[in-house]
């Protein structure tokens, strides 16, 4: 069975993304569509596809929720265990 690992990204569409402590920044007259784009398909390259999005209190703001294939023998970053 294939093994996922997550990740979550902050989105703030006004101009800043936040994930795993660091910034990403839209560009001086980008647009905001085009600076999520830009940010998504730089985490395309990395593997990272959106698997979900909670949105916020305050409209231009979600949590992005990430997944990609676990690359074989590595461990998930945030390992977490069950009581049964």
């Amino acid at each position: 069975m294939d093994q996922i690992e997550y990740s979550v990204a902050y989105v703030d569409t006004r101009g800043r993304i936040s994930r795993d402590g660091v910034e990403f920044i839209r560009k001086s007259g980008e647009h905001r569509t085009s600076f999520i784009a830009r940010y998504l398909s730089a985490l395309g390259k990395e593997g990272w596809a959106v698997s979900g999005i909670q949105h916020l209190a305050r409209p231009e703001t979600a949590y992005y929720i990430l997944q990609r294939p676990l690359a074989e023998g590595a461990t998930p970053e945030a390992e977490t265990t069950r009581d049964d």
